[in-house]
C-alpha cells in the first residue's frame, strides 16, 4: 500500500517544489554600477539587484526589488551611495525595480517587455530621471550627516576632483531560487550595505534621519529603510 502512494506523492512534491520556484523566484536579476571620477582615479562599486514580480495566487501585492544601496567608498574619507530609492515630487521607492528595464528600453530604441529581461545582455548607461538617488555621509556611522549628491554636479558636495563618472546596469545570469549561489547557478543578490552603514539595522528611525539630512521630501510617508536595504 505504501509503494502504492509513493509515485502520486513524489508528483505532488514535485509539483509544489516546481509551483515555489515559480513564485519565489525572480524575474530578472541586474547588476548596478557606479563609477566616480577622483584625484586618484576612477572609483567604482556595483550591486545584484533581484526583480520580483507578484506570482502569487491572491494577486494582491505588486513588483519588488531585492537588495542593497551601492556604497563606493573614494578614499580618503569620502564616500557615495546610489540608494534604492528616486525622487519625483516625493521620494518613491518603487521605480528602483524598472531600472534595468527602462535602461534596456532607451538603449535599444524600442519597447523591451518586462518578460524578456532575463534574456537581455550587455551593459547599458542609466542616466537622467533613471538615476537613484545619490547621498554622501560625512561619517558613515552617523545618519544625520547624510547630504543629497546631484549626478550633474557632484563636485559641490564631493569637493573638486570627484565627479560622476556615470551608472550602468547589466542583466545578469537569473538563477532558480534558492539555488542561485553563483555562476551557473545565476548571481546571488549582492549585500554589504550593513557593514558600511552599521546603523541600518537600527530601524526605520536612523534611515528615515538619513533621508531627511539629505532633504528628500515625503520621508515620513515611506519606508525609509527600504532606500537602503530589501529582501
Amino acid at each position: 500500500m505504501v509503494l502504492k502512494w509513493l509515485g502520486p506523492l513524489a508528483l505532488l512534491a514535485a509539483l509544489v517544489v516546481g509551483d515555489q520556484i515559480r513564485i519565489h523566484r525572480p524575474g530578472h536579476k541586474y547588476r548596478l554600477s557606479v563609477e566616480v571620477e577622483t584625484p586618484d582615479g576612477i572609483k567604482s562599486a556595483s550591486g545584484v539587484l533581484a526583480v520580483h514580480p507578484d506570482r502569487g495566487y491572491s494577486r494582491g501585492g505588486h513588483t519588488r526589488t531585492a537588495g542593497d544601496a551601492v556604497y563606493v567608498d573614494l578614499g580618503g574619507g569620502k564616500n557615495l551611495v546610489a540608494l534604492l530609492a528616486h525622487v519625483d515630487k516625493a521620494t518613491a521607492l518603487d521605480d528602483i525595480s524598472y531600472v534595468a528595464l527602462r535602461a534596456y528600453t532607451e538603449a535599444r530604441g524600442g519597447r523591451v517587455a518586462f518578460s524578456t529581461m532575463s534574456n537581455q545582455s550587455g551593459v547599458v548607461p542609466v542616466t537622467g530621471k533613471l538615476i537613484p538617488v545619490l547621498v554622501t555621509f560625512g561619517n558613515p556611522a552617523d545618519p544625520g550627516t547624510a547630504r543629497a549628491v546631484s549626478p550633474d554636479d557632484s563636485e559641490a558636495v564631493l569637493g573638486n576632483g570627484f565627479r560622476l563618472h556615470g551608472l550602468t546596469a547589466e542583466v545578469v545570469p537569473n538563477g532558480y531560487w534558492p539555488l542561485d549561489f553563483g555562476g551557473r547557478l545565476g548571481e546571488p543578490v549582492t549585500r554589504g550595505i550593513r557593514a558600511r552603514l552599521p546603523w541600518v539595522d537600527g530601524g526605520n528611525g536612523p534611515a528615515a534621519s538619513a533621508l531627511r539630512a539629505a532633504g528628500l521630501p515625503g520621508v515620513e510617508s515611506i519606508d525609509a529603510g527600504a532606500a537602503f536595504s530589501r529582501n
